[in-house]
């Protein structure tokens, strides 16, 4: 069953309350998240719902996004049936509601702007979809729903587009993302299925059997698996990923201990990947000012790891996505400049 949660964002007390300008949706793979902004940005009211593009209550053929987005923003609209709609995510894929076709990097807000495409809803109502980004080459690359996080934590901090080569954001996931920006652009970035790779190492190899699941995280083994890929992982990843197995034969490991270890050992790999492709420009981790965009728990791993490198100003930036809603909504003028403050 669909769940939807129509609890409100708690807001900072306000001696009257702004108007509704925006509803802004976060619809992806497995999950839709909708924002009902005012004019400045600030959200009014949130709702979530359990059906990402993947998990619709009936198929799409079927009217299944129109369902999901009337019993999701509904009552909104009811109160003012005017209000723009601007939706980012894998909603815009081809297994979304309607495709909208990457741009390509270099990427500003004015090119996603550009790219944006319209669906109309059964009771009339216009949904503006934002495309997402390639970046082509011989290894192509694409985001979708994280270039709009992107954009709003450069709106919320100025301060990226002022570094040596370019400021550095990361999106840990299940299909990480970093991406280099300079003067308000996305001007390339890198997949890491680390994520998804930690999944199918722990649930369909070998290496998973001799684990013992546990709430709690053991931090000394995650930084030991750190510290392994950075300092003896020159063969590479598949030469290293067996010690999550040896370690624990050889009581090195307890089985509490394993899949911390690996995740460590995931995220140094990649980090570890990040920084040599860095250091082709000059640059390196080590003493660079970066943020992070994500869940609170696995960007303090990320935060953890990254120390290990010598970058220890890794924040995190709240709010990424409804703010890189606004962002657009404001360049495509679905809210008039002028009455929208800085944010």
């Amino acid at each position: 069953m669909t769940r939807i949660d129509t609890s409100a964002e708690t807001q900072p007390a306000r001696a009257e309350k702004a108007p509704p300008a925006l509803i802004a949706l976060d619809w992806g793979t497995t999950a839709l998240r909708a924002y009902l902004l005012d004019a400045s940005g600030a959200v009014l009211d949130t709702r979530a719902s359990s059906a990402g593009i993947m998990n619709l209550p009936k198929p799409a053929a079927e009217g299944g996004f129109d369902a999901v987005f009337d019993a999701t923003c509904g009552a909104w609209l009811a109160n003012d049936a005017s209000l723009p709609v601007l939706a980012a995510g894998m909603v815009g894929s081809a297994q979304g509601w309607l495709e909208a076709p990457y741009v390509s990097t270099p990427a500003d807000p004015a090119a996603l702007v550009a790219g944006i495409v319209r669906v109309t809803t059964l009771k009339g109502v216009t949904v503006h979809i934002v495309p997402g980004v390639l970046e082509d080459g011989a290894l192509p690359n694409v985001m979708r729903g994280e270039e709009t996080q992107i954009f709003g934590a450069l709106a919320s901090d100025a301060t990226l587009d002022q570094q040596p080569h370019g400021g550095l954001i990361g999106l840990p996931g299940t299909h990480a993302k970093w991406a280099v920006v300079s003067k308000g652009r996305i001007e390339r970035f890198y997949t890491f299925m680390t994520g998804e790779t930690f999944a199918a190492l722990r649930d369909h190899t070998i290496l998973g059997r001799t684990m013992r699941a546990t709430d709690k995280h053991d931090l000394d083994a995650f930084i030991r698996g750190v510290d392994t890929a950075k300092n003896d992982g020159d063969a590479g990843l598949l030469a290293t990923i067996f010690s999550t197995r040896t370690l624990g034969l050889t009581g090195q490991l307890q089985p509490e201990q394993q899949a911390d270890y690996l995740s460590g050992l995931l995220i140094g790999h990649e980090l570890r990947g990040l920084n040599e492709v860095l250091a082709r420009e000059q640059a390196e981790l080590a003493g660079k000012a970066l943020r992070l965009i994500g869940n609170d728990a696995l960007c303090e791993r990320y935060r953890y790891a990254l120390a290990r490198f010598g970058c220890h100003d890794a924040r995190t930036v709240a709010h990424a996505t409804e703010r890189g809603l606004h962002r657009i909504a404001l360049q495509a003028g679905l809210i008039p400049a002028s009455s929208s403050a800085t944010n």
